[in-house]
């Protein structure tokens, strides 16, 4: 895995424009949608139950993410992916909040158990608390330890939980319990503008749309993800969380494959 390759997975989501069916949280539907079409796919927000079965048949990809959780979101989450395994269409799964409260890490658990997840993608105290690891957690927010330590941590999910495992901070991780990448791009600003990472599990439900490869494609759309937020800091500012986030969805527009080439930092874990 390489920028090259990561740059060819970018271009083939654009030439695709992949419909990506989400099931996302209130508080990030706008963000999420205009992210994606900055992006080059195409976001449909369906919730009802009546439907999601439907519309995660024709997608490229179905995103799931549990921000504000109730039990008709979790309905129709299971609906949607039963379908989407039906129909071969891969599953993102962003358990926000998980460890939190035990409602959370509870329905956390069951989807990653009853769906065929492709990809869970979530901070390092999300994902320790679906696979039974005591990592604090305040809200959504994670404490972690060691770069290394969040290496073992996302070596260790895939092998438990038989998916793709995508885990976000300073440096992102994917894992397939076999191969490890690190990832060293983005910004803190990141971390200052709500909804960014669940609008980067919907990206990578995008580029999960195109390529087969799970891990090459969790891979590529974090590094795409962190180029544009690097080159949006540069001219926001780093004290400017509210013009980052504009910029953020221009550079989500304007990064292109030679960016990624020249600016992408990704390195396989051994």
């Amino acid at each position: 895995m390489d920028n090259q390759r990561a740059a060819d997975i970018l271009a083939n989501v654009r030439s695709s424009n992949p419909l990506i069916h989400n099931i996302t949280n209130l508080v990030v539907t706008n963000f999420t949608a205009n992210g994606l079409l900055a992006l080059g796919a195409s976001p449909v927000m369906a919730y009802a139950k009546e439907e999601v079965a439907d519309m995660a048949r024709i997608a490229g990809a179905l995103a799931l993410n549990m921000g504000t959780l109730d039990e008709q979101v979790v309905q129709s989450m299971r609906i949607a992916g039963t379908s989407a395994a039906a129909h071969g269409v891969p599953i993102v799964f962003d358990p926000v909040g998980a460890g939190a409260t035990p409602y959370r890490t509870e329905t956390a658990r069951s989807l990653v158990q009853e769906l065929p997840v492709t990809v869970i993608r979530g901070n390092a105290a999300e994902i320790a608390n679906v696979v039974g690891e005591d990592w604090s957690i305040k809200g959504v927010d994670a404490a972690v330890g060691s770069n290394q330590d969040v290496a073992s941590l996302a070596r260790k999910a895939a092998q438990a939980l038989g998916c793709v495992t995508a885990i976000t901070g300073k440096d992102d991780y994917v894992s397939d319990g076999k191969v490890t990448y690190r990832i060293s791009n983005g910004t803190p600003l990141l971390t200052k503008v709500t909804g960014t990472g669940c609008l980067l599990s919907s990206v990578i439900a995008a580029f999960l749309a195109v390529e087969k490869d799970a891990v090459a494609a969790a891979v590529s759309a974090l590094a795409y993800y962190g180029v544009a937020a690097e080159n949006a800091v540069e001219v926001a500012g780093d004290d400017h969380p509210g013009s980052f986030q504009i910029e953020f969805l221009n550079h989500l527009h304007r990064t292109g494959g030679e960016a990624v080439r020249q600016q992408a930092s990704i390195h396989r874990v051994e």
